[in-house]
């Protein structure tokens, strides 16, 4: 066995250097609380710069996501081991308590190695005391299995919702806006399945950009409803040469369906002009200009902040001529360019709840006033774009979250505002489409979800409008 290096803390106590996927997972961890970084950026390059071997690097990544999932759950579990809430506890050591539950919990750590890495990483961040106060914490967890700890948390709880919540590391007012939809839906049973389907990493899922790469030639299996994409069960998405080519990307299977039901309303006629009114990063537009440079269209991209509008910038960069990236205001575009494109893809900014498997600390930085603030921005969206929109052209409203008021709310908005705007069957749209059928919800609209499409949680609603307007 290789020995550890040491070091010293302040107080001049001798440190084991804590084993490298730890470190980065504690790190990661701690930039998202202190700076509100975003685990899904970071960790790659921490990963990259740290040249961690394939298990150790898929350690660290485990660690990081499952530790920030399952937060909610872990602090209910570190408050009645400690006899304290966690809200007295030092952030840092906090941190640390948190990582280690998720290996003794729910991970195959040895509780030996889960303890002693973790003194070991509380002797870089805390006093001597709070290394004391870890040890301790810990060793009252691993006293007790994991389903006497689950069911010492329930004890904690009421019935139903916040059993849910708290099980499942959701804060209760996500779970029951999602109970919601499900319950119009007339599926409120699927409530567990899709709060569960949260804490599960998502495959890696790829698309083949049209006329650049084909699915057939991405070491990978064919999505099953896409049919422009792939999905990796494991391994790095860059050591395909398409990927690495700027010829196929790395995209939710959901996110492709979402263009494509813009790209695929109907048959493309050649010279319509085409608008990605808010394109960051730039995964839609790709896919959008892919498709506009098949049919003889033109795509234009929008994007209001500079470094994400060079994102979008980089994600067009295969194409020849680059489709134009604009950095105007989104709900000014309109009025600059009313009645001008022939398709628009608006995705509208939104609180994400839809992708929270892939953004674990989205779930505990959004807040119920955050929903009713992005409303306005979604529905002044709208508006703008159903200015630029030509009459008869078509538009899709999508946001990566179900909640009603982020998406049939603006929708009915919109309709009740403009008589001559109407919806467009975007079921019949995309069951044109997909290479297996969808299973949905009556409507006109599309919402995905994780358990049920292994998607994130999409919602699409096709739009049109008439001369009337």
């Amino acid at each position: 066995m290789v020995a550890r290096a040491a070091g010293r803390c302040g107080d001049g106590r001798v440190v084991s250097e804590p084993q490298p996927a730890r470190r980065i997972a504690l790190e990661v961890i701690l930039a998202v609380r202190e700076s509100d970084s975003y685990a899904n950026l970071l960790l790659p390059v921490k990963l990259q710069r740290a040249k961690l071997s394939e298990s150790d690097a898929g350690l660290a990544t485990e660690l990081t996501y499952g530790t920030l999932r399952m937060q909610g759950y872990y602090d209910r579990v570190i408050a009645i081991a400690a006899g304290r809430s966690v809200a007295d506890i030092d952030p840092p050591i906090l941190d640390v308590l948190r990582l280690a539950c998720h290996q003794l919990l729910s991970m195959r750590v040895a509780q030996h190695a889960a303890v002693d890495e973790s003194v070991n990483l509380a002797k870089t961040v805390g006093s001597r005391s709070a290394v004391g106060f870890v040890n301790g914490v810990l060793r009252t967890i691993t006293r007790s299995d994991v389903a006497t700890w689950r069911a010492r948390v329930l004890a904690e709880t009421d019935s139903g919702e916040q059993a849910l919540a708290a099980e499942f590391s959701h804060p209760l007012w996500i779970v029951r806006a999602f109970r919601q939809v499900l319950a119009a839906e007339g599926r409120d049973d699927e409530l567990p399945a899709a709060i569960t389907a949260d804490n599960v990493a998502p495959r890696v899922s790829i698309t083949a950009l049209p006329g650049r790469a084909t699915v057939a030639e991405l070491d990978a299996y064919p999505s099953p409803f896409s049919p422009v994409g792939a999905t990796l069960d494991s391994g790095d998405p860059l050591q395909l040469d398409a990927v690495r080519s700027g010829r196929a990307r790395v995209q939710d299977e959901g996110s492709q369906l979402a263009a494509l039901a813009l790209s695929r309303t109907r048959p493309v006629q050649p010279g319509e002009r085409w608008l990605d009114l808010c394109a960051g990063p730039g995964g839609k537009a790709a896919l959008l200009a892919a498709e506009a440079e098949i049919g003889g269209a033109v795509l234009t991209a929008n994007e209001l902040i500079p470094a994400r509008a060079e994102l979008v910038r980089k994600a067009l960069a295969v194409f020849n001529p680059v489709p134009e990236v604009l950095e105007l205001d989104g709900t000014r575009v309109g009025e600059q360019f009313p009645g001008f494109f022939d398709r628009i893809l608006l995705d509208a900014p939104c609180t994400g709840l839809g992708a929270l498997r892939r953004r674990p600390e989205a779930r505990w930085r959004k807040q119920p006033s955050d929903v009713s603030t992005l409303a306005v921005v979604q529905s002044k969206l709208l508006e703008s774009a159903i200015a630029a929109l030509k009459p008869g052209g078509v538009l899709a409203y999508v946001t990566c979250s179900p909640h009603a008021a982020e998406t049939k709310a603006i929708v009915g908005g919109a309709l009740r505002k403009h008589p001559h705007l109407s919806r467009i069957d975007t079921q019949a749209v995309l069951q044109s489409i997909v290479n297996e059928p969808l299973d949905l919800a009556p409507g006109e609209h599309v919402q995905l979800w994780p358990h049920r499409h292994g998607t994130d949680a999409m919602f699409i609603q096709l739009l049109t409008t008439t001369a009337a307007g």
